[in-house]
């Protein structure tokens, strides 16, 4: 399928703009474009209740967002207070996107906010640090401090223990994939659902979409290797499976996964694989590639209607897996 008429304007407007390397950019200007960019998800999505709090990290105290979802048929006038003793839903732990070097839980709190009204669960949206002042492991050890914590009090965040799940998208899906992955060697928390959207999950190769699709389509090689720079120091092997997901000896073991990439993102590859290798490890996985679509479709709503298509059956999906 071609590209969708929609994404072919956008594109074609930023290759208009004539934008610089990738490569030639300070991690500064990558997290004000960033910034910028996801400036058009479109109007704010009402959820019934938004709460900052702080959980014990590695390295001090992690941020983090819960998101409450306004329920079909709920009065924007009820307590849902979570120090009231509010009702148990299914939750969802999310990793924003942003390679690692940019992005935080403000950027990306519209999809945080779509993925709790589609879902109808609880959001615990993670301020995980950004390289490169911290750089890998750093934001890996605060996605396994995060889940380790909310999955011991998931009652404390309003969430069902039994029904919580882990989420990032692009290279938050990189830190899900690699979490989750521990998390089942280590057997606890006990995750019900792992979504990964448009993850980067191998750093180490080069597949066909990242070849084929290397520049034009908003995320391009040299932005992922200006990332992958300065998250990792130097000497780090991009094989290593905490870094490139795919690449690990052993994926079984892990929960109902979900995974959804974009037909002209060069990351397409690799989420296809990884769908691959969980259902020859037995695995209970499903695998969309969104036609005509480009990385990030799903945060750009404002452009790219689609998202919010693709929301409604990320959604649905959500809810089966936890229900």
């Amino acid at each position: 399928m071609p590209l969708d008429p929609r994404v072919k304007r956008f594109v074609d407007a930023l290759a208009a703009g004539k934008p610089p390397n990738a490569l030639d950019t300070s991690v500064a200007q990558r997290r004000l474009g960033l910034t910028e960019l996801m400036k058009l998800a479109g109007p704010e999505t009402v959820v019934r209740r938004i709460e900052d709090r702080t959980l014990p990290g590695p390295a001090g105290p992690l941020g983090v967002r819960i998101y409450t979802p306004l329920l079909t048929g709920q009065s924007l006038s009820a307590d849902l207070s979570l120090s009231a003793g509010p009702q148990l839903l299914p939750g969802l732990i999310y990793f924003h996107g942003g390679g690692l070097v940019a992005g935080t839980v403000a950027t990306h709190d519209s999809i945080a906010r779509a993925l709790a009204n589609a879902g109808a669960c609880r959001v615990v949206s993670v301020e995980y640090r950004l390289a490169p002042e911290h750089s890998f492991p750093a934001a890996l050890d605060d996605a396994l401090a995060a889940v380790t914590h909310i999955g011991a009090r998931a009652a404390e965040f309003g969430i069902d223990g039994v029904r919580l799940g882990i989420c990032g998208d692009s290279a938050g899906g990189t830190l899900a994939a690699a979490t989750v992955q521990t998390v089942a060697q280590i057997g606890s928390p006990r995750l019900a659902l792992q979504l990964l959207i448009c993850p980067i999950l191998d750093y180490s190769r080069s597949t066909e979409s990242r070849r084929d699709l290397a520049s034009g389509y908003l995320v391009d090689q040299a932005t992922l290797d200006h990332d992958l720079l300065h998250y990792a120091p130097p000497g780090t092997d991009p094989a290593d499976p905490r870094i490139s997901p795919l690449r690990a000896d052993d994926v079984g073991g892990l929960p109902r996964t979900l995974i959804h990439t974009a037909e002209f993102d060069p990351l397409r590859d690799e989420g296809r694989d990884y769908f691959e290798r969980l259902v020859r490890a037995h695995a209970e996985v499903s695998y969309t590639c969104h036609p005509g679509m480009i990385h990030l479709f799903y945060g750009l709503g404002a452009v790219i209607p689609y998202a919010r298509t693709a929301f409604e059956q990320i959604g649905r999906e959500i809810r089966a897996a936890l229900a």
